[in-house]
């Protein structure tokens, strides 16, 4: 059970909306620009499979760093995994886009879409975890608030 030091805000639903909008944006962006790409089938499975990992590898690395602050037990070796699967992601793209023979426009509209999804899927893993968390707290006995004064209320109890 979390305690009122430990109570993590819930997000509001305006973020949320915004959250799951620029996770919207940067996949739909990427991907069809992936698509409308003037190159060879194995580019952009190269492109696509660059993203999926970043993408997958991203939640993931959020999701042990943010296990680990709250006292969860995660190895180092899963960190490790995560860290260099996230970090060969995005060399992977640099080294990728570095060598393709693109427009500096086209490499940087890939750039920016690839950042924008990666900062929105992990924050929608956030509020996720938010509202789950959220919601475990609620069920509880002794529920704790977003009000100090509550929060209070309910530890006294």
């Amino acid at each position: 059970m979390k305690t009122a030091s430990q109570q993590v805000s819930r997000p509001t639903s305006a973020y949320i909306s915004a959250t799951w909008g620029a996770l919207a944006i940067g996949v739909s962006g990427y991907l069809l620009g992936l698509w409308n790409a003037d190159i060879m089938l194995n580019e952009k499975g190269y492109y696509f499979a660059i993203y999926i990992l970043a993408l997958f590898s991203s939640v993931t690395l959020q999701k042990t760093v943010r296990d680990k602050q709250e006292g969860l037990p995660t190895t180092k070796v899963f960190v490790g995994m995560c860290w260099a699967a996230f970090c060969s992601s995005i060399a992977l793209l640099g080294i990728g886009l570095f060598n393709a023979e693109m427009a500096l426009s086209e490499k940087g509209f890939y750039v920016m879409a690839f950042i924008l999804s990666l900062f929105s899927i992990v924050t929608v893993q956030k509020n996720v975890r938010d509202l789950d968390n959220d919601v475990e707290v609620s069920s509880d006995t002794k529920q704790i608030t977003n009000t100090p004064l509550e929060a209070n209320e309910a530890l006294a109890d």
